[in-house]
């Protein structure tokens, strides 16, 4: 390969001769320059096209992350509303046991058992074979399967207690309580009978209407006394009673209070023959101190006059 060179300045021509490492320098040189351009183009080009994705991919990371702390969040809030469901059934369930412990030890007492007839503080002699082939099955929501296991244990006690007191109940069926257990006497200890019961002149309206108990007046918080033992199964207003208190006996009868100033007994408690329930009191539909009298048998009303007249023996 030969280069010819013409000056503009003199009319000599210069000739030169290239070997062959020359000439491939030369075309490397001529033809490197382009291709090396196209290559950091095409570089840069991808390098932009990369960063878009990479952006795009960081961007889609984020939003999956926002709705997965959205879904923990709401996750977080149904656990602790069950939590609180759970811990307000679980104090309900306890204070049924410390009534129910009440009730058993003063119904222990009224039947003369002998101490450690019935224990309210231990378990009771249950038993049974386990079968060996059943799996009890263990989640993996720790928490989750001790408050299940709470709940287990105090309904299981419940359970416990119920039976208890259904084999007091008989036993106290059997015991010599005949006496208190027997509706007799007048609900007040000072006083006279003001209303008799069935149909008479409605006091408000004058007209001929059904009066359901016998009424008894007296001096304005004198004591209202219960006519049989038994326990308390209502205290608290009734609408045309007033406050009322009701006491559940033996045998189907249940007796009410009426128009009281002031409830003494309380809910859920035994109480003797005598024991004062209440104070007499004008509350209701009620024109002045009284109590309001009434006896169920079997879930009806019956005329307490036979019960009023009846001595204890």
């Amino acid at each position: 390969m030969k280069l010819i060179l013409i000056s503009k300045r003199s009319d000599k021509v210069r000739t030169f001769s290239l070997n062959s490492w020359v000439r491939v320098l030369l075309s490397v040189a001529l033809l490197g320059i382009p291709v090396a351009a196209g290559v950091l183009l095409g570089l840069k080009l991808a390098d932009g096209r990369w960063q878009l994705l990479f952006e795009d991919h960081i961007a889609d990371m984020q939003n999956e992350l926002i709705l997965s702390r959205q879904e923990l969040f709401e996750d977080r809030q149904r656990v602790s509303q069950t939590l609180s469901l759970m811990t307000a059934k679980l104090a309900q369930m306890k204070a049924s046991v410390v009534r129910l412990d009440a009730l058993g030890e003063q119904l222990t007492e009224l039947s003369g058992i002998e101490g450690g007839e019935f224990d309210f503080s231990s378990m009771p002699g249950l038993g049974g074979p386990i079968n060996l082939d059943q799996q009890v099955y263990r989640g993996a929501n720790t928490m989750q399967f001790d408050l299940n296991a709470m709940m287990s244990d105090i309904y299981k006690s419940l359970s416990k207690r119920e039976v208890q007191l259904k084999l007091l109940r008989s036993s106290l069926a059997d015991k010599n309580l005949i006496k208190d257990r027997r509706i007799a006497g007048r609900p007040i200890a000072k006083g006279w009978m003001s209303s008799p019961y069935g149909m008479r002149t409605d006091p408000f309206s004058g007209d001929q209407r059904w009066h359901g108990g016998v009424d008894f007046a007296g001096r304005y918080g004198s004591d209202v006394i219960s006519v049989a033992s038994g326990v308390i199964t209502w205290v608290g207003e009734k609408s045309g009673y007033g406050k009322m208190v009701e006491v559940n006996h033996s045998d189907g009868y249940v007796t009410r209070y009426a128009h009281n100033h002031e409830n003494i007994a309380k809910l859920g408690t035994v109480v003797n023959k005598g024991d004062v329930i209440a104070k007499m009191g004008t509350s209701g539909r009620s024109t002045g101190p009284h109590v309001h009298f009434e006896v169920f048998k079997n879930g009806r009303v019956v005329d307490p006059a036979s019960y009023i007249r009846r001595t204890s023996r």
